[in-house]
């Protein structure tokens, strides 16, 4: 049990920082400043500090389940420089943490190809951007199996699963072990487009509001759909680790 939490938090704690990379290297090339760089959930104590880089500070908090980055001065919460930046800046840094993921997962599948299965440098790269394509056709059908008539949710996994499923792949070797955190970061990557608060295309579909309505989105808006998007990760995370429960009692 032990070794799949390890496992588990080594695998989604490299995902989720190469997310929010994303963010933070789009965001300060667009000039806008990120105050602080966190690995763990949002609103969870602060337990250090690792360093500061210019205006950053880089920190980890207490649960080990996500990663943000913070637009906003520390006490404030009106990101206020944040929103003063175009609609296509802020669009451009909510993009960037999925697109950092699908690259770096095809970075993960091209060294499998290339160093594991002996390809050669062309049809390793050419696998690695086909099975991350397989990988978005994947997930969209697994989410349409979910909202579709006849449900799918037996087949979505929570922090559980994902840890049984990193120990299993830990146990067979550094290649497996690449591969599985590959198709992670692809699902993390595309998952967190969909229009649901909290995510990245939650964001999207605000900016996009913005601009259909030539008008800045409300401040407020924005808080309370983040607000709304902690509820919904809190009960999806419920469900998920009951069902996780389920199959493992099963």
């Amino acid at each position: 049990m032990i070794t799949a939490i390890v496992a588990f938090i080594i695998v989604f704690s490299v995902v989720v920082v190469v997310h929010e990379l994303g963010h933070y290297i789009a965001a300060k090339r667009a000039g806008i400043k990120v105050y602080e760089f966190s690995l763990g959930f949002p609103f969870s104590p602060r337990l250090i500090t690792l360093f500061r880089l210019g205006e950053t500070e880089f920190t980890v908090r207490l649960l080990p389940l996500g990663g943000f980055v913070r637009f906003s001065k520390d006490g404030s919460d009106d990101g206020a420089e944040y929103f003063a930046a175009s609609a296509g800046s802020r669009a451009l840094t909510a993009f960037s943490g999925p697109l950092f993921n699908l690259a770096f997962a095809a970075i993960c599948f091209f060294t499998v190809f290339a160093f594991y299965k002996g390809m050669d440098v062309f049809h390793a790269g050419a696998a690695s951007v086909e099975m991350v394509w397989r990988i978005v056709q994947g997930t969209f059908a697994a989410l349409a199996g979910v909202f579709g008539a006849e449900g799918g949710a037996s087949s979505i996994a929570g922090p559980i699963g994902i840890a049984a499923m990193a120990k299993a792949a830990l146990s067979k070797g550094a290649y497996e072990f690449l591969f599985f955190t590959g198709l992670l970061s692809a699902s993390l990557g595309i998952m967190n487009l969909l229009p649901l608060p909290m995510l990245d295309g939650g964001q999207l579909v605000l900016i996009a509001v913005e601009k259909i309505g030539k008008r800045p989105v409300p401040e407020k808006v924005y808080a309370v759909v983040a607000v709304a998007g902690i509820i919904l990760f809190a009960v999806i995370t419920a469900l998920t680790v009951l069902l996780d429960v389920g199959r493992l009692i099963a």
